[in-house]
């Protein structure tokens, strides 16, 4: 590996050497940004959140959010896909939770902090 030359030298040195070598590495940083997108929808965080505390159907997600059944199953489809949730068949009924996965649980205490953050409960 060639020795990293910046610009301006602040005495990094090692440490400019270990952060390029973590920036080179693009793939990780699209992964990153991938479960990122499916964030990206208000409704998709709703979704997300509700079914990292409980296992539910389309048609009570629907309720829940006020959304269409059809518009609530185009955004379990996106989620699923990502990784972030499950769903289970019993029956005709398919039932949805997050996905016992650290990226899930990483995010859903990421979204329960920022609410802390953003909006604080009156006193």
């Amino acid at each position: 590996m060639s020795e990293l030359s910046l610009p301006h030298h602040h005495g990094g040195g090692c440490r400019e050497e270990c952060l390029k070598e973590q920036l080179d590495r693009l793939e990780n940083f699209q992964t990153v940004a991938d479960i990122f997108k499916l964030l990206d929808d208000t409704s998709r965080v709703r979704i997300f959140w509700l079914l990292c505390h409980c296992e539910e159907c389309v048609i009570n997600i629907s309720a829940l959010v006020e959304m269409t059944s059809p518009a609530v199953s185009h955004h379990l489809r996106q989620l699923k896909a990502g990784g972030l949730i499950v769903g289970r068949r019993e029956g005709k009924e398919v039932y949805y939770r997050a996905a016992d996965t650290e990226q899930s649980r990483l995010l859903h205490q990421a979204i329960e902090n920022m609410m802390e953050i953003s909006c604080p409960h009156p006193v």
